[in-house]
């Protein structure tokens, strides 16, 4: 009963229950701690020195806690936080029991005084930032999301019981004996520190190697590095100058309308408790649903656009029941949901970084700022004689600029998560985080020293800018000892002024190598001042015959644009030739010159030559087969389309079958999708479709491609949204039609449940004894079949999802979906929750609503909530099976209807029936025909009985 009134409530899952509760408890010491000693120093300050020396003392705790900042620093980099946590509670508890002798014996002076006025402020800040930090190790980004909330009403919790302890207590034992008390809870929260770190919650460490060239940095050099921590530091310092200057207001008021001291103490004692009772209501029951629903950075306006209202509002009116509204909105949500939503807001910050800057944040910052509050109220305010109405526009003032913080934390935080997600997805692949090189400096680097492979990769990809940056690399490459590299440098040269390199290029001609040749006389013809007929003439019926065929490549690629050449240099002829000359005796050719002859007849574009072209699509030297299918495309002769078609089932041969298909134009598009239409394609060919299509890089391309992706099969819309992906990595200026994709994304999340929710019931709610009247032979069938479509299923759900995440990457910004993908397929589970955390930031409401709860089942381990998410999931083990046939495509619904051929259920026969009629894939119309066949026995049977 208990379980699921945390489970509905509070959305505690099964194993988060003890951690909550114990991390709850822990807080819960601390805050009660605080609530007793604060009160209690306070009250031996003001006795002992006066409220006139406050001032001096937040000034005071504001030096102190940069001093001990700078040793407490130097500490986290020698020992880990839990001694560190042992050893700051230690100090505590014997300063507070030393305290508590002190005061006993009466030996308390004005100096005492400040030490423990500093030593409880630093206490209020640095034990729960500690507390918080350990929270971060303990929980990832969802977890925190769904847990800070509950987690932190202990905070709330604490303040409540502690001040009302302090309040019946003191009257009787004295404050003395009170600072023994919080000794003893100090001390107490050692064993339950211990308790988290025993049972292996403490088990989080950081992702991110990067980060340990920093560590000899400061934590203010480090804050200062990092503008997420920057602006964050900002609106944490603002908030406390703004609470303090509020507390001052409401407090100034108070007594200026409650003179008398007693009624001035009533009144402070209820709103205090009335407040921190609304802030517990809050952080209980909408802390976490309102940082679910707006996120982190919208739930941290909702604070300072409540002050600012409240003081818009107390201009107009200047009365204590309006600062008892801007106090109660303070008190309210500082401490519930501003709180929470600070402190995810620190989760994308690396736990090296995190663990060196949040106690500077919480200690420096924080006390910094009480400093400058206490600045202003001595040297304005007091200093100027201005009535305390001015403290409002001062507030208002700081409040636009807690704002604007905001609005920048809203950015950095983002771009913070995605190099936190994007580091932990490299370290978790066993990739060490390096700096990245500039595409110059990278370059600049491998043509130097590269391999020849690297260099000739680098330079196929190299744009047209870059390469006349690099041009003085380039130019030494020609020289290059790798044929290909040369190649790849004269390929090159088109991109500067015509000519470059021309005597370079002109002793190339005379290699020995038939594709270096063919280059270099390629470029004398097409981009550089020489004449071609001068060309042709010297190198046609040059004794060489690298030359020679180069020369007649050339000539044939020229042919294709101007005939009249072909006819001067008698092309058809010089063809038939050689082709004679390769079926002499004993003649002996390069692989190389049968590549250059086919792809001559291809530019040539004589058809008696191209069974020469077919015959070579079997030749046993792989070489000589990839030119074929250049050839065949060069030629755009519709006789080779469905041998190319064929070729890309071929791995080896795939990229030169479509950069072959896609010579015949666009026209090859609506060819490609009429077969598909009319089922005529092979199964393994169709999710290469997409590839074809996709190298158009045109609108005509995405629109076709879009059709696809409407494709029953699952492997061509995967396909297709892989195109789709790729066509808006290098023509974003495209049209994508974000309406089309974002329907397909809904349409793909639906299928997603029903395959997910059908799996769980085939999985688990297959009852053996249901079908015990089979013979033996068709349980074992039965049960092989199950398997096999239980294997089925994940092979499905994982193509789905990759598809989901190459349509979102089209959808919105590509580089944050390639992050994110990359840890949703991490294996540490950390790094997966992370990577859906990001996604929340990303996904617009009705999407984030459908798709992150399917997501997030690949790290749930609760039961409850995985029905609670899979709706469907108590469906018949017989409605799973019609569920999938309605969702799945071919390839699923294949080993569904297997299976159910061996169920011996007659109530499929009409399902069955209509698959075979209606079913457009022909192995699924074979399929039901022949479990008709095995069932009918079945129904005979059972019509007898």
């Amino acid at each position: 009963m208990i379980k699921k009134f945390l489970k509905k409530t509070f959305n505690i899952r099964d194993g988060e229950i003890t951690i909550s509760f114990l991390m709850q408890l822990y807080v819960f010491l601390i805050i009660t701690i605080l609530l007793i000693v604060k009160p209690t120093v306070n009250a031996l300050f003001l006795k002992g020195l006066g409220a006139d020396n406050l001032a001096f003392a937040y000034l005071l705790i504001a030096g102190i806690a940069v001093v001990t900042s700078y040793f407490y620093n130097k500490a986290v980099r020698l020992y880990s936080l839990k001694r560190i946590i042992i050893f700051s509670l230690s100090f505590f508890a014997i300063a507070f029991i030393v305290l508590s002798v002190l005061y006993k014996l009466k030996l308390i002076n004005g100096s005492i005084l400040y030490i423990y006025y500093v030593i409880s402020g630093i206490f209020a800040v640095l034990t729960t930032s500690q507390f918080w930090l350990l929270a971060n190790m303990v929980f990832n980004a969802r977890e925190a999301k769904r847990l800070f909330g509950f987690i932190g009403s202990g905070a709330i919790a604490g303040g409540i019981f502690g001040g009302y302890l302090t309040t019946i207590l003191v009257p009787f034992i004295g404050n003395g004996n009170m600072l023994l008390i919080a000794a003893v809870f100090i001390l107490s929260c050692i064993p339950i520190l211990a308790q988290i770190y025993k049972r292996g919650y403490v088990g989080r460490t950081s992702r991110s190697t990067s980060m340990h060239h920093a560590l000899d940095d400061s934590a203010f050099k480090l804050l200062l590095k990092s503008k997420h921590l920057t602006y964050l530091a900002l609106i944490i310092g603002l908030s406390v100058i703004i609470a303090k200057l509020v507390d001052f207001q409401f407090s100034d008021f108070a007594s200026k309308a409650i003179p008398d001291a007693d009624e001035l103490a009533s009144f402070f004692g209820f709103w205090f408790s009335t407040f921190n009772l609304f802030s517990l209501g809050i952080q209980l029951f909408l802390t976490n649903r309102v940082v679910e629903k707006l996120g982190v950075n919208s739930s941290l306006l909702i604070l300072p656009l409540g002050i600012a209202l409240g003081s818009l509002l107390f201009l107009t009116f200047p009365e204590l029941w309006v600062l008892i509204i801007i106090k109660g909105l303070d008190g309210s949500f500082k401490q519930s949901i501003n709180k929470a939503a600070t402190e995810l807001a620190m989760v994308p910050i690396s736990l090296e970084i995190k663990n060196r800057t949040k106690s500077f944040i919480d200690v420096v910052v924080d006390s910094v700022a009480t400093g400058i509050a206490g600045f202003l109220l001595i040297f304005i305010i007091k200093g100027l004689s201005l009535p305390t109405n001015y403290v409002t526009v001062i507030i208002i003032f700081l409040i636009l600029v807690w704002i604007v913080g905001i609005f920048k934390v809203r950015d950095t935080y983002f771009k913070s998560f995605r190099k936190s997600l994007r580091d932990a997805v490299a370290i978790s692949d066993g990739v060490p985080v390096r700096k990245r090189k500039s595409p110059i400096e990278l370059g600049k680097r491998i043509l130097s020293s590269g391999e020849p492979d690297q260099i000739r990769m680098y330079l196929d990809q190299l744009s047209g800018r870059n390469a006349k940056i690099l041009m003085p690399k380039i130019l030494q490459l020609l020289e290059h000892e790798d044929n290909d590299v040369k190649i790849a440098a004269i390929n090159q040269l088109f991109h500067y002024p015509e000519g470059t390199a021309v005597e370079v290029v002109q002793k190339l001609v005379h290699f020995k190598d038939d594709e270096v040749v063919y280059a270099a006389m390629n470029y004398l013809i097409l981009h550089t001042s020489l004449n071609d007929s001068r060309i042709f003439d010297s190198y046609l019926n040059h004794s060489s015959d690298y030359i020679a065929h180069a020369a007649l490549l050339c000539l044939a690629k020229e042919s294709s644009t101007n005939k009249k050449i072909a006819s001067r240099y008698n092309l058809e002829l010089r063809i038939e030739l050689w082709l004679a000359e390769l079926d002499l005796p004993n003649s002996i050719h390069r692989p190389e010159e049968l590549s250059f002859l086919l792809e001559s007849i291809g530019y040539a574009q004589f058809p008696q030559f191209y069974s020469f072209i077919s015959v070579n699509f079997n030749n046993r030297d792989s070489h000589i087969v990839r030119h074929a299918i250049i050839a065949a495309g060069i030629s755009q002769e519709p006789m080779f389309i469905d041998a190319l078609i064929e070729f890309l089932t071929i791995k080896e041969y795939r990229k030169e079958a479509i950069e072959a298909l896609r010579s015949y134009g666009e026209s090859i598009s609506e060819n490609l999708l009429a077969r598909e239409a009319a089922k005529t394609l092979k199964n393994n060919v169709k999710k290469h479709i997409p590839a074809v299509i996709q190298t158009f890089e045109t609108q005509a391309s995405v629109r076709i491609l879009l059709r696809l992706l409407k494709s029953k099969d699952n492997l061509i819309r995967k396909a297709s949204a892989k195109s789709l992906y790729k066509l808006k990595r290098k023509e974003s200026k495209l049209n994508f039609f974000p309406k089309i994709i974002f329907k397909e994304l809904l349409n793909l999340s639906y299928e997603y449940r029903d395959i997910i929710s059908s799996k769980k019931v085939i999985s688990g709610n297959f009852k053996r004894e249901n079908y015990t009247g089979l013979s033996f032979d068709d349980q074992t069938e039965l049960r092989i079949a199950r398997e096999g479509l239980l294997e089925v299923l994940d092979i499905q759900l994982k193509v789905r999802i990759e598809t989901i995440f190459k349509l979102l990457a089209v959808y919105y910004d590509r580089r944050d979906l390639d992050v994110a993908y990359q840890g949703f397929v991490s294996q540490d589970k950390d790094t997966r929750a992370n990577a859906i955390e990001f996604l929340d930031n990303i996904l617009s409401p009705k999407l984030k609503h459908i798709l992150l709860p399917l997501l997030e089942l690949t790290i749930i381990e609760d039961q409850d909530v995985y029905d609670e998410i899979l709706e469907d999931s108590d469906i018949s083990f017989n409605k799973a099976l019609i569920q999938l046939i309605e969702v799945g495509d071919g390839n699923l619904r294949l080993p569904v209807i297997y299976l159910i051929q061996y169920l011996g259920d007659t109530s499929f026969l009409p399902l069955l029936a209509g698959l075979q009629i209606t079913a457009k894939n022909h192995e699924v119309r074979s399929f039901a025909a022949l479990a008709l066949k095995k069932l009918q026995p079945s129904l005979l049977a059972t019509t007898q009985d």
